[in-house]
C-alpha cells in the first residue's frame, strides 16, 4: 500500500488520482479542511480522502505519522515546514519505509536566487529522501546536478479535462460573440484566481487601458485582490466560472491568453485551447510559478521585458504570427502535458531505483 499526503484535493487533481488508481493501490490523506477550498476559490474534486490529525504553528505543520504504519511507500510533501516529514525522514532506519517527496523543489518567491543556490534545508530534505517528484524539467535539472544518483522525476504538472476541450469546428465564433455580447474583433482572455498580489494586476490594468479602443479582455476569476473592472468598456468580467461549456466558448472566441505574472497551471488550459500566452519575464518584481518553464518566447508565447517592450513587440505581430504560436501551444500540450504523461511519470517511479 502507498500513502499519499496532500493539503487537499482540488478539482484539477481529480483525473490524476483516478488514472493513478487504475494501476496503483494507494490511500489519500489530507490535512486542510473544506473551508480552505472556499478561501482559495477552488472547486472540490470529490476524490475520496481521509482527513489527518494535524496542528499548524505558523509556517510549520505537525501531523499524525501513525496512519502510515501499514504503508511501505509514502508520498509526502517537499515542504521544509512539515516537521513530521522531517521526523519520518530521520527515522527511516527504524520504520524502513520508502519516502517520496513531491513538490516544487524551489521557492517561487526566491526563484532567481535559489536556482543558483538552492536552499540548504531543501537540500538536506532531498538528500534524506528516497525519491523526488518535481513539477517541471527545469527543477529536475537543478537537483540532478546536485544529486545525480537520486531518482528525481519531472511529472510535467498539468490539469485534467484537457481531452474534453472541443475541436474548433464545433463552434461558430460570431454566434458565440453575439451570445455573450462580446463586441471586440480581437480579445485577450485571463483566467486565474486573484488570491495573491503577485498576479501584478497593475500591469493588467495598464494593458487594458492602453488597448481600451482596440482589444477586448475576457476576465475569469475572483479573489480578494481582484480590481474593479466595471469602468472599462473593453472588459467582459465573468467572475468565478466552473461551467466548462461556457469556459470553452470564451476561450474559443479569444485570440490570446494574457497573465502578466504568477503564471501557473492556467497557462496549460490556455495552451490546450490553442492560445499563445502573453506574460512578462521573470524578475525580482515579476514572480512566475514553475509552469513558466513551459513557455518558449515567440514559439508558444510572448515573454516581454516590461510594459514598453510589450507595446513595441505586440505592434509588430501579425494575425498569422498569433495563429502559429497558438498552434504551437496546443502541440506542446499534446506532446508534453497530457494527464497520461503525468500519471505514467508517477507510476514508473514507484518501482525504479534510479
Amino acid at each position: 500500500m502507498i500513502s499519499i499526503l496532500q493539503p487537499l484535493i482540488p478539482h484539477y487533481r481529480s483525473e490524476f488520482f483516478k488514472k493513478l488508481g487504475k494501476s496503483t493501490q494507494f490511500k489519500l490523506f489530507t490535512y486542510e479542511d473544506s473551508a480552505t477550498l472556499d478561501k482559495q476559490k477552488l472547486e472540490n474534486s470529490h476524490i475520496k480522502s481521509e482527513h489527518i490529525w494535524n496542528i499548524k504553528l505558523g509556517p510549520f505543520l505537525i501531523y499524525s505519522p501513525f496512519v502510515f504504519l501499514q504503508s511501505k511507500q509514502l508520498v509526502l510533501m517537499l515542504h521544509i515546514g512539515h516537521l513530521t516529514t522531517w521526523l519520518l525522514l530521520l527515522t527511516k532506519f527504524i520504520h524502513k519505509k520508502e519516502i517520496i517527496l513531491w513538490g516544487h523543489g524551489i521557492s517561487v518567491k526566491r526563484y532567481l536566487a535559489e536556482e543558483k543556490n538552492p536552499s540548504l534545508l531543501m537540500k538536506l530534505m532531498i538528500k534524506l529522501s528516497d525519491k523526488i517528484w518535481l513539477y517541471t524539467d527545469k527543477e529536475k535539472r537543478i537537483w540532478k546536478d546536485i544529486f545525480p544518483d537520486k531518482l528525481i522525476v519531472s511529472l510535467n504538472n498539468t490539469i485534467d479535462g484537457l481531452g474534453d476541450i472541443p475541436l474548433n469546428k464545433k463552434f461558430n465564433k460570431d454566434e458565440i460573440k453575439v451570445k455573450h455580447n462580446i463586441r471586440h474583433e480581437k480579445c485577450f482572455i485571463f483566467c486565474a484566481r486573484f488570491e495573491t498580489p503577485y498576479r501584478r494586476v497593475d500591469l493588467l490594468i495598464q494593458l487594458i487601458t492602453k488597448y481600451q479602443k482596440s482589444y477586448g479582455f475576457i476576465i475569469i476569476g475572483a479573489g480578494k485582490f481582484k480590481p474593479d473592472f466595471s469602468s472599462f468598456d473593453n472588459v467582459y468580467d465573468y467572475g468565478s466560472l466552473y461551467d466548462k461549456g461556457i469556459k470553452n466558448e470564451l476561450f474559443f472566441v479569444a485570440d490570446m491568453y494574457i497573465q502578466p505574472a504568477w503564471v501557473g497551471l492556467s497557462i496549460v488550459e490556455a495552451m490546450a485551447h490553442g492560445l499563445p500566452v502573453f506574460t512578462f519575464k521573470r524578475s525580482a518584481n515579476v514572480l512566475q510559478c514553475v509552469e513558466y518553464e513551459y513557455l518558449i518566447d515567440r514559439y508558444n508565447s510572448m515573454i516581454f521585458d516590461d510594459f514598453d517592450d510589450f507595446v513595441d513587440r505586440f505592434s509588430s505581430l501579425s494575425n498569422d504570427d498569433i495563429v502559429v504560436m497558438g498552434e504551437n501551444a496546443r502541440d506542446y500540450v499534446q506532446k508534453n502535458l497530457t494527464m497520461k504523461v503525468m500519471v505514467e511519470n508517477a507510476q514508473h517511479s514507484f518501482n525504479k531505483t534510479k
